[in-house]
C-alpha cells in the first residue's frame, strides 16, 4: 500500500483506482470510525464513467491507524498528535500527493480535480473549501449538514431506528448487510465522535462556509431525507448559506426520499452514483481527443 508522509511524520495510507485517459480526478474523503476500502464500489463507478479516483485512509483510521496505533485496533479513530486540524492538514497534503502523481506533460493543463467527502470527511471537505478553494475545480458533499448548532446531531444516531435491528448501525442505510458489514470489519468502530477526538475536537467540528468563495465553484450536495445526522433540513440551509454567504452560483441538493446516512451504500445507490456521474459529466469537460471509441 502506498504512503506519504504528514507534516507531523505520520505515514498516511492511501488507494488509487486509475484509468487511461481520465476525465478527471476525484479525491474520496471518507468519515469517522470508517476507512477508504468501503468506497470500492463507489470508485469502481467513477471509473466506468472515466475518472481516476484516489482515497486515503484518514489520520487514526483503516490502515493508517493501525500503522499508527502499532496494530491496536481498539485505537482506531484516535487522531493522534495535531487532533482534527493535523487530519485536516493531511487531507489537503493528500490533495498535494494526487497533483503530484497526475502532474501533467508540459503544456498540457492539469486534469480537474473533484473533492467527494462523505460524513466527517464532508466537514473536513468544507473546511477545506473554506482554506483552499482554488485547489478543487468541484465539490460534493454526500452525509453532510450545515455545521451549526441545532442543524448537525452529535448524539445517539441509532437512537430512531435502534428497533430495526442489534447492530446499532442501523441508521446507516435501510439495507441490512450494510449495517451487518459494518459491524463485522475490523478496521471501522462504533465509538462516538466526541469520544474518539475529545471535547475541544469535537466542538472544532462547527463553523460556517466562508465569505467569497469562487462563484463558479460547484457543488452537489446528496443526502437521505431519513439521515439523522442532518437530513433535508440540514442540507438545504447548507446549500443557502453557500450560495447567500459565500457566494457561489451553482449549487444542487438532491434528497433521497426515505434513504438513510450512506448514500452510497443505500438501497437506491445506483441511482445515486449515477446523479453523481451525470452531475460530474455535466460540469468537468471531455479531454481533448476523446471519442466514444476510446478504451
Amino acid at each position: 500500500m502506498p504512503t506519504f508522509i504528514d507534516e507531523y511524520g505520520v505515514p498516511i495510507v492511501y488507494y488509487a483506482w486509475p484509468v487511461d485517459h481520465p476525465r478527471g480526478i476525484v479525491q474520496l474523503v471518507h468519515g469517522v470510525g470508517e476507512h477508504a476500502l468501503r468506497y470500492r464500489e463507489v470508485a469502481r463507478a467513477l471509473n466506468l464513467a472515466g475518472y481516476t479516483v484516489y482515497a486515503d485512509d484518514h489520520r487514526g483510521h483503516g490502515q493508517t491507524g493501525m500503522r499508527q496505533h502499532g496494530g491496536d485496533a481498539d485505537m482506531l479513530g484516535r487522531l493522534g498528535p495535531g487532533g482534527l486540524r493535523a487530519a485536516v492538514a493531511a487531507v489537503h497534503g493528500f490533495t498535494a500527493e494526487i497533483r503530484r502523481l497526475a502532474r501533467a506533460e508540459p503544456g498540457v493543463p492539469p486534469l480537474p480535480l473533484v473533492l467527494v467527502g462523505h460524513s466527517w470527511g464532508s466537514f473536513m471537505a468544507q473546511m477545506l473549501v473554506n482554506q483552499h478553494p482554488d485547489d478543487y475545480q468541484a465539490v460534493v458533499l454526500t452525509g453532510t449538514a450545515y455545521r451549526w448548532p441545532g442543524y448537525l446531531d452529535s448524539g445517539d444516531l441509532n437512537r430512531k431506528h435502534k428497533h430495526l435491528g442489534s447492530t446499532g448501525a442501523e441508521w446507516l442505510s435501510r439495507d441490512p448487510a450494510v449495517a451487518a458489514a459494518f459491524v463485522a470489519d475490523p478496521l471501522t468502530t462504533s465509538v462516538p465522535l466526541a469520544r474518539l477526538f475529545g471535547l475541544r475536537d469535537a466542538a472544532r467540528i462547527l463553523g460556517r462556509p466562508a465569505r467569497g468563495l469562487p462563484a463558479g465553484l460547484p457543488l452537489l450536495i446528496q443526502v437521505g431525507g431519513d439521515d439523522p445526522v442532518g437530513g433535508e433540513r440540514s442540507a438545504q440551509k447548507l446549500a443557502q448559506v453557500y450560495q447567500r454567504r459565500s457566494g457561489l452560483t451553482d449549487v444542487r441538493v438532491i434528497v433521497y426520499p426515505g434513504a438513510r446516512h450512506e448514500v452510497f451504500n443505500e438501497t437506491n445507490r445506483d441511482e445515486v452514483l449515477a446523479d453523481l456521474v451525470s452531475w460530474l459529466d455535466a460540469h468537468l469537460p471531455e479531454p481533448a481527443g476523446s471519442s466514444a471509441t476510446d478504451d
